[in-house]
């Protein structure tokens, strides 16, 4: 297929995309950017032309039938669509069938005959350069989803990276944040074998491109599912907006659904010189952050900030009441169970030093050194700046989110001198002479302490990341490991 139906595949849906490209200029010139016109018969008709030659590009690839079920409903009635699976680019198929308008990234209208195309569907573009792009993206969806209808539907896949279609990852609350009726749409690649699938690990871009256009037949479902509309407490709790359309797609779907996200596995396979262990309790630490919404935007001011008013703490426990006012957040069962992670030996207490270490892990795991500086700082004496063994291995526990440490081996590694005491001078000079320390000091000397043996290039079970999922799946604490006890 590679000599014979692959290039031939490959060279009409290329043509299809160049046909498609002046229609899409003629209709884009002279259109406001900021408001709906009217659509005039000759633009309607241009909708209806590149529909056509885009359908006829699919069939090029080998998906001459598209099986649809349910009925899409009018932008007046749902002005948003959620997709998921999100798995691979073939995922633009419903865009191109419905011609409805998508987020992306503000740099793809600059790509030559592909930017045209894009800003035809009128996108809403979000800027990397500019700090406040997320929230003007989300004001201006929420502005087009309470246009009554005026704009095309926004086509937002709520899962925000590309999955294995294994299950259904934590919603992203974009969609969710108008408050406006959503209708959830279910897509399905039901070949016998897959070649759709495009994660950050496995296949590559092109190798899917080829692979898919060398089948004889590939298969699409799309189904609309009922339009959702909110509750009133839904309207004012996106999280639970998007959990429980979720929980919808999923069981039309026929899969499980994870609290994990793209977010936990990016911290569970950051390629730092502390590689998480798969019995980390930073990946629960970490949803309980984003669902508390305390991760803070100025990374590096706010982990100074709390580092300087740790110290000044020097090691004071703190109860529960403590922590919320420390955090500046009312005291909630999310933010128990965060305390209990941090709550040594269940004594209703706890080291804030602890949760800005595993703070600093989770915005910036890549950055052992860094984290590591700030823990030092923490814990240091005043007198002479060092801390002892059984400090490092508080810091290196929490750092890791495991129950037990031994840092013996490290801890004589690096104080040659044998005063008991080191420096963070003396720990980066020993960790710039080893960078592997973790593997050659901590993983020797901690038996039960297992590290994640794969890359950010491997191939892994279920495509995304090890199975970092504990044992019990009620989403309580009572199964989670607790870093102490």
């Amino acid at each position: 297929m590679t000599v014979t139906l692959f290039p031939i595949r490959l060279l009409i849906a290329a043509f299809m995309m160049l046909l498609a490209w002046p229609f899409a200029f003629l209709a884009s010139v002279g259109r406001s950017e900021t408001a709906v016109e009217p659509q005039c018969l000759w633009r309607k008709l241009v909708d209806v032309i590149l529909k056509i030659i885009m359908r006829v590009m699919w069939f090029a690839g080998g998906f001459h039938w598209i099986t649809v079920k349910g009925r899409r409903a009018l932008p007046a009635e749902a002005p948003i669509l959620t997709l998921a699976p999100h798995s691979s680019y073939f995922d633009a198929m419903p865009v191109t069938m419905t011609m409805a308008s998508i987020v992306m990234k503000a740099e793809s209208k600059d790509i030559p005959l592909w930017g045209t195309l894009i800003k035809y569907i009128r996108p809403v573009f979000v800027s990397r350069s500019d700090q406040d792009s997320r929230k003007k993206t989300v004001e201006e969806i929420k502005r087009r989803a309470h246009a009554g209808g005026e704009w095309p539907q926004i086509m937002i896949f709520p899962e925000g990276t590309c999955t294995n279609r294994s299950c259904l990852i934590t919603f992203k609350p974009g969609a969710f944040i108008p408050a406006v009726p959503v209708q959830p749409v279910v897509i399905r690649y039901p070949n016998k074998l897959d070649t759709i699938t495009w994660t950050w690990q496995g296949p590559g871009a092109f190798e899917i491109l080829w692979l898919t256009l060398c089948q004889l037949h590939n298969e699409f479902v799309i189904e609309f599912l009922p339009i959702y509309t909110p509750s009133e407490e839904e309207k004012k709790n996106p999280a639970l907006f998007a959990i429980n359309v979720r929980r919808v797609m999923a069981k039309a779907l026929g899969v499980p659904i994870t609290d994990y996200s793209f977010e936990d596995c990016q911290l569970a396979m950051a390629e730092g010189q502390l590689r998480l262990p798969v019995d980390t309790c930073l990946l629960e630490f970490a949803k309980l952050v984003r669902r508390l919404g305390l991760k803070p935007r100025n990374t590096e001011k706010v982990l100074q900030e709390f580092g300087n008013r740790a110290r000044k703490l020097e090691g004071q426990k703190l109860v529960l009441d403590d922590f919320a006012q420390f955090l500046d957040v009312p005291v909630s069962d999310m933010l128990r169970d965060m305390f209990a992670l941090f709550d040594e030996h269940e004594e209703k207490c706890m080291d804030i030093r602890e949760y800005v270490i595993a703070l600093s892990v989770v915005c910036r795991p890549a950055k052992t050194l860094e984290t590591m500086k700030l823990a030092f700082k923490m814990f240091e004496a005043e007198e002479d700046g060092t801390i002892t063994k059984m400090e490092l291995a508080v810091i290196l526990k929490t750092a890791l989110g495991v129950t037990h440490l031994s840092v013996s081996c490290l801890f004589s590694a690096i104080d040659a001198e044998g005063t008991g005491k080191i420096t963070f001078e003396k720990f980066r000079s020993f960790v710039e002479q080893h960078p592997d320390f973790a593997e050659e000091y901590l993983y020797t000397e901690n038996t039960g302490l297992h590290s994640s043996p794969y890359t950010a290039t491997a191939k892994t079970a279920n495509g995304i990341c090890p199975d970092f999922s504990p044992s019990d799946h009620d989403g309580t604490i009572d199964g989670l490991l607790k870093k102490h006890n």
